[in-house]
């Protein structure tokens, strides 16, 4: 048996046969207990398949940490501090039963056959070569091309739950293409090949786009979000207790093209299937104008947030 005696991460394993689930469903959360009840609630509700629900609880001193342990259903892993969702995805990949991993904010409501769409398009991909996403509802316009907007609350009191099931046929968005932030579904294969969730970026700002890149170098070629598979999100009931990352800058030092060229240039995020080719040439920046950004951002980089996060573990 493991010796967890110094290791942040304290899994608790309650789940039983493996060969019982579809997907191995991945959520960390950090003192969100109120969102976490109601998307383990709609999980339950709302699948159509059974699922390992792995649970990654960052403090938990709102009483997550002891709900959780309760929770018959569900895996568990407890951190006494908040690393961040890189570093916690990344050890619930061991507690993994399933060929597929999900991962989902602890802010999201799950809606009905979400699973199912899920499923029936790996089926038709026929191979684990492929990145999917789900589609999201929000409550307000952001701009975002790849989500619907729909106002059934932006709070777990204000949430109008019957209304929103009862709406749901008649939230319609076709297949679109650039998957790269949760709810998303990939092949354990492929996770373990691009290395999961790059540690550099917690806590976790940017984190999606640089996976979609490592799959992107690693050969993927199918980056594509469902519309007929919906979650509803309150939209960042985290990231604004937090301090984050300047993950922009990171992503361009580390890949020497910005976060907003590959996902529009190249993956074409937000692009209904069909209006356009999928494959496009690939984006390169000048020289002077990549080394000037580079330069930049180094210089901004250095003794930063890192050294204030790397604290919090000494």
């Amino acid at each position: 048996m493991t010796d967890h005696s110094t290791s942040f991460f304290v899994p608790v394993i309650k789940t039983g046969n493996p060969d019982s689930y579809t997907f191995s469903v991945l959520i960390p959360t950090y003192n969100n207990l109120e969102h976490l009840h109601l998307l383990l609630k709609s999980i339950r509700l709302n699948s159509t398949y059974n699922h390992q629900v792995i649970i990654i609880v960052n403090e938990g001193i709102d009483g997550t940490a002891e709900w959780v342990k309760g929770v018959a259903d569900v895996d568990a892993v407890l951190c006494k501090v908040n690393t961040g969702i890189c570093f916690a995805l990344n050890f619930a990949r061991s507690l993994v039963k399933t060929e597929y991993i999900v991962y989902l904010n602890d802010d999201m409501y799950l809606m009905p056959e979400w699973d199912r769409v899920f499923l029936e398009e790996i089926k038709k991909i026929g191979h684990n070569y492929f990145f999917l996403s789900g589609t999201m509802i929000e409550p307000k316009d952001t701009g975002n091309t790849c989500v619907i907007v729909g106002d059934y609350g932006d709070s777990v009191s204000s949430f109008r739950e019957d209304a929103l099931l009862k709406s749901n046929t008649a939230l319609v968005k076709n297949d679109w293409l650039g998957a790269t932030w949760p709810p998303n579904i990939l092949h354990r294969d492929l996770w373990d090949l691009a290395g999961g969730y790059s540690i550099e970026f917690s806590p976790g700002m940017y984190s999606d786009p640089d996976l979609s890149m490592k799959l992107w170098l690693a050969g993927v070629r199918v980056f594509k979000g469902l519309g007929h598979s919906r979650v509803y999100h309150f939209g960042s009931k985290t990231t604004g207790r937090v301090k984050v990352n300047d993950g922009a800058y990171l992503f361009f030092l580390k890949w020497g093209i910005t976060s907003g060229a590959f996902t529009s240039k190249i993956l074409q995020r937000g692009t209904e299937i069909g209006s356009r080719p999928v494959n496009q040439p690939a984006y390169r920046p000048g020289a002077l104008k990549n080394f000037i950004k580079k330069f930049q951002a180094f210089m901004k980089f250095q003794g930063g947030y890192f050294n204030e996060f790397f604290n919090r573990f000494k």
